[in-house]
């Protein structure tokens, strides 16, 4: 493993941070997730069009960038710092890579150069508010799959979003999902959905246009603003099969939109590690600078040797989480490698494990910056807070910590030899 970045690799991070330094900070954050799409669209189109942001990761003939995750990774990182509210994770992160690995050539043609653009955004919905579960990062093959009691599909049951199919009318979808990042906004919804009832049901993905009709979106309120969330409600909406007809033999595969989520899973765990410890790192140094600045007793309390401890704590947790997000990040770009399926299998296993250890970073540091801030830092007003509520929301959306951990535990066989079968079904591809 070569762990330097290369020339490319570190203009992309300096790009990225001159320009977040310039057009977004604390001021211009909490401006932004005040108006309607909760982001500064003018922003967005610009990290569009210079460093080429949602379309970072996507293929050239798309007109994408063409890098892979590494870059990715960076990118989320300096977003993080910044705590930049825009649609990068819920567009550039969890619904390209899906609709650019799963899509059809035509789906693919239409969607993906408007995406590069910024021209078009677009939201992932799972129903039940479970998309780490959907995404493998926090539950069994099983559950991914909608297969146990409460499946986050529907299971053929009441709840979930269920699709039919009406002859001529094609898929209409019916349901309501919760919890979706940027759904309120986002011009292409992809949809998690049930199909075939209970005794051929099945996970299918279809998109959904921002305009179709049945379809209401409402923003709700959320915790942590720079993450805005929505309901989306389902009424009879028309909707297109992700990949193509499921009832043709080659796209009819029932595992093959479960699989696609959960290989996005490790991709995911990977950028969402690196956007947790920008945050993380950020402040950090945000409450280096205020500890060297306030005094007490005559002294900069910075000066104290159990502050100096308490931040050197924090400055280990936020290390050791970057390298294992680098490393989670650089595992998901190895596809030359002789042995694919052991590789895929440690991606999995180092994704997740990277996410609960940046989490914790970032929960860490958010904590230190309002206790170590006094009595400024607890007022809600303060820019500690939009870190600590970032901390806060990342881990009801993608964890608990305990969860993540355990997955990865099970997915290596940890506390026993797992089976043939069960190795098969947590070697994951990228």
């Amino acid at each position: 493993m070569d762990a330097a970045f290369t020339e490319e690799q570190d203009q992309i991070r300096r790009t990225l941070r001159a320009l977040l330094r310039e057009r977004c900070d604390a001021h211009a954050v909490k401006a932004a997730v005040r108006t309607a799409p909760g982001h500064d669209g003018s922003l967005w189109r610009l990290l569009a069009r210079r460093p080429g942001l949602p379309g970072l990761a996507l293929p050239e003939a798309y007109g994408g960038v063409g890098c892979g995750s590494v870059e990715l990774a960076l990118a989320c990182e300096e977003a993080g710092r910044a705590l930049l509210p825009s649609p990068l994770l819920a567009t550039a992160v969890l619904t390209a890579p899906l609709l650019a690995r799963l899509g059809t050539d035509a789906q693919c043609a239409e969607l993906l150069p408007r995406i590069v653009s910024g021209e078009l955004t677009a939201a992932l919905a799972v129903p039940g508010g479970a998309l780490p579960e959907a995404l493998g990062l926090t539950g069994t093959r099983a559950e991914a799959a909608g297969g146990t009691r409460n499946g986050w599909a529907g299971g053929g049951r009441a709840g979930g979003v269920q699709a039919r199919h009406d002859g001529e009318a094609g898929w209409r979808l019916y349901g309501q999902v919760e919890q979706v990042l940027d759904g309120h906004s986002a011009g292409l919804l992809l949809v998690a959905a049930h199909a075939g009832g209970c005794t051929r049901g099945r996970t299918l993905l279809f998109l959904v246009r921002g305009e179709a009709a049945g379809l209401t979106r409402t923003r709700l309120t959320a915790l942590d603003e720079t993450r805005p969330q929505a309901r989306i409600e389902l009424r009879d909406v028309a909707a297109q099969p992700l990949g193509g007809d499921p009832g043709r033999a080659a796209d009819g595969d029932p595992e093959r939109a479960v699989d696609g989520l959960v290989r996005l899973g490790v991709t995911a765990a990977a950028q969402l590690a690196a956007e947790a410890v920008g945050v993380a790192d950020a402040a950090l140094a945000h409450t280096v600078a205020y500890v060297r600045e306030r005094e007490q007793f005559g002294r900069p309390i910075g000066s104290f040797q159990a502050v100096k401890h308490r931040l050197a704590d924090v400055y280990v947790r936020v290390q050791a989480a970057r390298s294992a997000a680098y490393y989670a990040a650089w595992a998901t770009d190895r596809t030359d490698a002789p042995d694919r399926r052991r590789d895929d299998h440690e991606a999995a296993v180092a994704g997740g494990l990277a996410l609960a250890q940046a989490l914790e970073a970032q929960r860490a540091a958010a904590a230190e910056a309002v206790q170590l801030h006094g009595g400024i830092g607890f007022t809600w007003e303060h820019d500690a807070h939009l870190a600590f509520k970032r901390a806060a929301s990342d881990e009801l959306l993608f964890g608990p910590v305990h969860r993540l951990r355990a997955c990865a535990a099970e997915r290596d066989g940890l506390f026993g030899v797992a089976s043939p079968s069960a190795a098969s079904r947590t070697a994951v591809a990228v």
